[in-house]
């Protein structure tokens, strides 16, 4: 049995234990650690994370990336994944407001942020939105394979504007 004497020990521990694929380690050290200090706002990341791509558990997943960006806002990694969760699960009105959080938190990755827009509103049907924010996305970018899935982000929602514009038909009197 291993003895910890930290909660930062515990916490590289349970960061090694995910690494390696051992998920009921992990959970077991990051449960332990928000027993002992549920203030811990990196643990909520990682069990928020654990819970939204391992065991698909998306309510407690945002529970824990919520609590995490209450305690540490300016903790840039949460904001990917939280932004993620909630486009994926179409929350508007949230996905505005963590957007625009995460856009003024520094080390966040804008590209990603602005990508993680344009789908939400591909998905929603503002193609006009969706475009803008691809190339937002575009203009952050600083990876050349990023670069090329934008590029091809931006074809696609052109493509259907344009299909969209083909079929519109007007009344007039």
């Amino acid at each position: 049995m291993d003895t910890y004497y930290t909660i930062e020990e515990k916490y590289l521990q349970a960061v090694d234990e995910l690494a390696y694929g051992e998920n009921p380690k992990a959970l077991n050290l990051l449960n332990g650690i928000i027993g002992d200090d549920p203030l811990y706002a990196r643990a909520h990341f990682q069990l928020g994370k654990l819970y939204y791509y391992e065991l698909k558990d998306y309510q407690t997943s945002g529970y824990h990336f919520k609590i995490c960006v209450e305690l540490e806002p300016l903790f840039p990694d949460v904001y990917y994944h939280y932004l993620s969760l909630i486009v994926f699960l179409d929350m508007q009105n949230k996905v505005k407001e963590i957007a625009a959080k995460a856009l003024t938190v520094p080390g966040v990755d804008a590209a990603s942020v602005y990508y993680l827009l344009g789908l939400f509103n591909e998905k929603n049907k503002n193609l006009a939105n969706a475009l803008q924010a691809y190339r937002s996305a575009l203009m952050e970018s600083t990876c050349k394979k990023q670069t090329g899935d934008i590029e091809e982000n931006i074809t696609r929602v052109k493509l259907k504007i344009q299909q969209g514009s083909v079929y519109q038909y007007y009344l007039q009197e």
